[in-house]
């Protein structure tokens, strides 16, 4: 481990700037950038660690505000929104989208904005933030709505309108590294464009996600070492997990995506309602949603949006890598009481076979 500043000379070399302001240089055949990702900061809307916040102000607040504003309802958003709601602040989150959480199924989005609204969230969708002024200890906020411009005064305001890679001062563009909408281009074992140069995680690109990352890094370098490196995996189907309250789980494509993609498709809904456990948790609020070819009973996803929906994602993971088909899974046992025999009803409900509907 060598602390310090580094940047790329040519291939194969790294200068190292350590913390005494001194260089040293190092050498080797293979080198892999993993250098992440950080907020993405919105044009006039600069954060300032007091008042106007990024995500790493709001894991650590100097005090509880009253109000808080969030900006962006992607996961990020959505969850601190969900957080500061639970711990009782006046929230109020904004999204340019006309809906929260945008690449999450539209159904799905629809029931957490539902339950955000329950609990006294206000949520303008289709909204923009044009400027943010701190006036002492509150931040005025201007907003562009269907309904005209509004201004709203917060406490704070958190700034969750997405990420933006770490790549300046690398010396990628001497070595002409490819790049792609600012992020490293990269094929499916990490390597750029330039040969014995790798980059894996937020830098490369979406999905930017913890679990991303780790597969990334252990493909690339399992590539390294001449180990077989199965079939990339689509990144439609990396599970996103959203720990929002409720939960949201999902992967593969959105039942939107699924339909422009001009597939005939089988949709099977099951909501927790239904299900034993979620009412013996007093959770009943939730769903889930199966999508899968009418032709080839591929799985083509699966959204989730309740009590521990992260936890069980990874079912529908395992029967897509697997390559099983909706007539397989009709097959399978899943135990009661248990949350997961929703997962199963969906998947019989696809083919109008759900036992408990």
């Amino acid at each position: 481990v060598i602390n310090g500043e580094g940047r790329l000379l040519e291939k194969g070399r790294v200068a190292v700037r350590g913390i005494d302001g001194g260089e040293q240089e190092y050498r080797a055949d293979h080198i892999i950038l993993a250098t992440g990702a950080r907020p993405r900061a919105l044009p006039g809307i600069e954060p300032d660690k007091s008042h106007i916040w990024t995500y790493f102000e709001a894991l650590n607040p100097a005090a509880l505000p009253r109000s808080l504003l969030v900006i962006g309802s992607g996961a990020i958003g959505a969850e601190f929104a969900s957080l500061y709601n639970d711990l009782g602040c006046d929230v109020t989150l904004v999204e340019l989208a006309d809906q929260i959480l945008p690449l999450e199924d539209r159904d799905v989005s629809l029931l957490v904005q539902q339950q955000f609204a329950k609990r006294g969230m206000q949520i303008l969708t289709g909204a923009q933030i044009r400027s943010a002024t701190v006036n002492g200890d509150r931040v005025s906020c201007l907003l562009k709505t269907a309904d005209g411009e509004q201004t709203l005064e917060v406490d704070r305001v958190l700034c969750a309108a997405g990420i933006q890679p770490n790549i300046e001062n690398l010396g990628l563009e001497a070595l002409g590294v490819e790049m792609a909408r600012g992020f490293i281009q990269v094929d499916d074992r990490g390597r750029t464009n330039v040969f014995g140069l790798y980059a894996i995680g937020d830098v490369a690109g979406a999905p930017c996600l913890a679990h991303k990352a780790s597969y990334e890094g252990v493909r690339c370098i399992e590539a390294l070492a001449g180990l077989p490196v199965a079939a990339p995996v689509s990144p439609d189907f990396i599970p996103r997990c959203t720990y929002t309250r409720p939960q949201v789980a999902s992967l593969g494509l959105t039942e939107a995506r699924a339909r422009a993609s001009g597939r005939e498709i089988r949709v099977g809904v099951f909501p927790y309602q239904a299900n034993g456990k979620a009412l013996a948790l007093g959770e009943p609020q939730g769903f889930v949603k199966t999508l899968f070819d009418a032709q080839s009973d591929e799985l083509l996803g699966a959204h989730m949006v309740g009590s521990d929906v992260t936890e069980q994602i990874q079912g529908f993971g395992i029967a897509h890598t697997l390559e099983a088909t909706e007539e397989s899974l009709h097959e399978v046992i899943f135990a009661h009481p248990t949350l997961s025999e929703a997962m199963h009803e969906a998947i019989l409900a696809a083919d109008g076979r759900a036992l408990h509907q």
